[in-house]
């Protein structure tokens, strides 16, 4: 009876630990929603409340962590258990940092509403929605504990890198054609470097999902498309004036 109560706590605390880093992961993803939000809306008070709630995505990241450390230490897991407590320290680690780059996101938005609007920002929610929809499957796979949605997230991460480097190119050309849109253009490519390092983070996630499952994570090379360093925007050739006929 008692080897059952103490079972049975023990599973509450694990599942306790999932909700915190469930809670985590609803947080980072309304934060990249609402700092895009208001990057496209040009919505500065919205920025200032992402940016303010990066405080408690740090808090419960603390939560999270004390709580693993005592199931470490009272508890001591084997296996499966032991994978799923340093998958939730690791985890809780990776969505604090993408609190930390939509607030990024947010500030760089709250300097951009002070210049006209940019067509790039189409393009930016794009990337951003692609970034959305890989945060929520990957949350999906850890509650689920499915290896193949992870497999899926994991795999997602090229799209990202090639769409960020198509935005990293789209910029440097409105940067080239009129001075006026260096600043602007400046802040957005900064803010497609945070959405796509996001897309690394939550690919991480993928991976410790995949590591809880099976023990292991993928054999295969990390699926990496990003070219934005290498890429090399001509400029435009001036035009030859005419040669004036001899009379």
């Amino acid at each position: 009876m008692a080897t059952t109560h103490i079972v049975k706590a023990f599973d509450e605390q694990l599942n306790l630990l999932d909700s915190k880093v469930a809670e985590m992961g609803g947080l980072a993803e309304t934060s990249l929603a609402d700092a895009i939000q208001s990057l496209s809306a040009r919505d500065s008070d919205l920025a200032a409340e992402v940016v303010a709630q990066d405080k408690k995505m740090d808090a419960l990241e603390d939560e999270v962590n004390t709580l693993a450390l005592r199931l470490l230490a009272l508890r001591q897991p084997m296996a499966k258990d032991l994978r799923a407590v340093v998958a939730a320290l690791k985890i809780s680690s990776d969505l604090e940092r993408v609190g930390d780059l939509a607030a990024n996101v947010a500030k760089r938005g709250m300097t951009i509403t002070k210049a006209p609007p940019q067509a790039s920002i189409h393009t930016i929610v794009r990337l951003a929605a692609l970034v959305q929809s890989m945060i929520k499957n990957a949350l999906d796979a850890y509650i689920a504990r499915d290896e193949q949605q992870a497999l899926d997230v994991w795999r997602r991460d090229a799209e990202v890198d090639q769409l960020h480097t198509s935005l990293f190119r789209e910029l440097l050309t409105y940067m080239m054609e009129d001075p006026r849109n260096i600043t602007p253009c400046a802040h957005l490519l900064f803010v497609a470097k945070n959405i796509e390092r996001i897309g690394d983070h939550v690919t991480n996630i993928a991976e410790r999902v995949l590591f809880l499952v099976e023990g292991a994570v993928p054999d295969e090379a990390r699926p990496k498309e990003d070219r934005s360093a290498f890429t090399v925007v001509e400029s435009a050739k001036p035009k030859s004036k005419s040669k004036a006929k001899k009379a």
